[in-house]
């Protein structure tokens, strides 16, 4: 039998956390964070890293436990949170993952091809070029011609996946489109359910509009302001959604209200990237999480796995 895994994603801003939280309390289970950004130390704010409050006390795993120099890939994800559902079932309890980062879902959920090991050479040439003018541009375009796919998938701007996407492409000679299509058709390790939250699209963009503001109270500029003052030591902050256009108005290229309002496009961007993902996972179970308590959803989503396992 293979070890059952809930999975809890939909796009940024839709509750995930409440409702991985709730979820946890009633079938006695750990979280998993499934997000890219918010493995790495110091970016608590910028990654909407969840408060102490906002874990209500369920044990999470994979918050901040990168360092900010440090390449953490999606490999070295799978790495990770595979140790962690294995620690977490040996303690009875059931392990909840919750994100929004679909590469790090099909990471751990997925045989995927990750075996492509990394060429630090390789990387920080490509990384060196996207820093010059029109360089993230150019590397997209790169990637385009090797990977059409995986160029569609990823935005210009998300710079280490496109990165990685070109090193997997220059060190195996295979796309990474291709590789995740041969992965797809493998079996995976768990017995996993995913379920996303849905939310319409006027109400999702008010939930976005209302955390980033949240945020900025709590002190988002000071954060990114103390990142930006030792970006050398930061360099992943600069991939965060925020960071940019903060630092934009920090050095006096644009206002502050302009640059939060640009903070705010940028994230309503990024989820309907994530609700395309999502889209085309053909595992993705739907819940209606707009006008609904985190515990109501909790509670169908318990049901529901509950009556498929019972099945």
């Amino acid at each position: 039998m293979k070890q059952p895994i809930i999975v809890i994603t939909g796009p940024t801003a839709s509750g995930k956390t409440a409702c991985a939280v709730a979820l946890a309390r009633r079938l006695d289970g750990e979280i998993i964070s499934a997000d890219s950004m918010q493995v790495y130390k110091g970016m608590d704010l910028l990654s909407a890293q969840p408060t102490l409050q906002e874990r209500g006390g369920v044990p999470h795993h994979l918050l901040g436990v990168a360092e900010p120099m440090e390449r953490f890939t999606a490999s070295a994800y799978r790495t990770a949170a595979k140790r962690a559902v294995g620690e977490i079932a040996a303690r009875g309890k059931l392990p909840i993952v919750c994100g929004g980062t679909g590469l790090y879902i099909d990471a751990l959920t997925r045989p995927m091809g990750f075996s492509v090991e990394a060429d630090d050479a390789l990387h920080a040439r490509l990384m060196a070029a996207a820093q010059e003018p029109g360089g993230a541009r150019m590397l997209h375009d790169r990637l385009r011609s090797v990977d059409p796919e995986s160029a569609q998938r990823l935005h210009p701007n998300d710079i280490r996946r496109v990165v990685r996407a070109i090193e997997v492409y220059e060190i195996s000679g295979i796309p990474q489109s291709e590789h995740m299509r041969r992965d797809a058709l493998k079996q995976g390790d768990y017995a996993e359910r995913i379920f996303a939250l849905r939310w319409s699209r006027e109400a999702l963009y008010a939930c976005i509009d209302a955390r980033v503001d949240d945020m900025v109270q709590r002190g988002l500029v000071d954060e990114v302001r103390s990142l930006h003052m030792q970006r050398e030591r930061f360099p992943t902050a600069a991939q965060a959604i925020g960071y940019k256009e903060i630092a934009a108005a920090l050095e006096g290229r644009c206002d502050m209200p302009s640059a939060i309002d640009q903070v705010k496009q940028a994230t309503r961007n990024y989820a309907k990237r994530q609700l395309s993902w999502l889209r085309r996972d053909a595992r993705t179970e739907w819940v209606e999480a707009e006008g609904r308590t985190p515990e109501a959803v909790a509670e169908e989503i318990a049901e529901r796995f509950a009556k498929r396992k019972e099945a």
